[in-house]
């Protein structure tokens, strides 16, 4: 028996990747602004104006809640991928 099998795969088939569907978006933030807001321009592109300070992730935080209530899911859906430290952010928002 090998490796496969033992985990009731069929043999010489790979086990298929779970992976949950995601939307991914590109968000430029602009910290320390008077009102958050999430808007979208007319190219497709996302600008965040969030009230934090880029400090201790607080900005991040805020971002993650802004997105969460502009597409109406719960923050644990939405994670930064890349951009964490910068002002250009790539976030993916998972979708069930």
């Amino acid at each position: 028996m090998d490796r496969l099998e033992r985990f009731g795969h069929a043999r010489g088939r790979r086990a298929a990747a779970v992976t949950r569907p995601a939307l991914v978006i590109e968000i430029k933030v602009k910290p320390n602004a008077r009102h958050s807001l999430l808007t979208q321009a007319e190219d497709g592109s996302w600008l965040a104006q969030l009230k934090a300070a880029p400090l201790q992730g607080k900005a991040n935080q805020e971002l993650i809640a802004l997105v969460a209530r502009q597409f109406g899911c719960a923050k644990a859906a939405v994670t930064i991928k890349s951009g964490a430290a910068g002002r250009h952010k790539r976030v993916h928002i998972a979708t069930d």
